[in-house]
């Protein structure tokens, strides 16, 4: 599964001090339910993004914990206060463990 896994975010490059910015992420991934069958009859196993975390500057601002009813490619926004300058860090956790990161950096001035 984890060749087919893109993140996507979108950060803006700069901000003020302590403007709200907002972050858009999206990614790529089937979110498998475990609910539904092969063209064989077998059951297709679950395999969902089951957590998503978004830190600034190691510190957690966001998180969501998923479950089998959230749609293909999990899309989040959410808007952050930048108090300095930093790097976000996004992580997604699968079912099957894998885990899938991205880090922007965001110029305070």
């Amino acid at each position: 599964m984890a060749a087919n896994v893109k993140p996507r975010v979108r950060v803006p490059k700069s901000a003020s001090k302590d403007e709200v910015i907002t972050i858009k992420t999206l990614v790529n991934h089937e979110m498998e339910t475990g609910l539904r069958k092969d063209k064989d009859g077998n059951v297709i196993p679950r395999q969902i993004i089951n957590k998503f975390t978004a830190e600034f500057n190691g510190q957690k601002v966001f998180e969501a914990d998923l479950d089998a009813a959230i749609s293909a490619n999990p899309y989040f926004e959410f808007s952050v206060k930048v108090p300095e300058s930093g790097t976000m860090k996004f992580t997604w956790v699968d079912d099957d463990g894998s885990t899938y990161t991205d880090e922007q950096t965001i110029e305070v001035q």
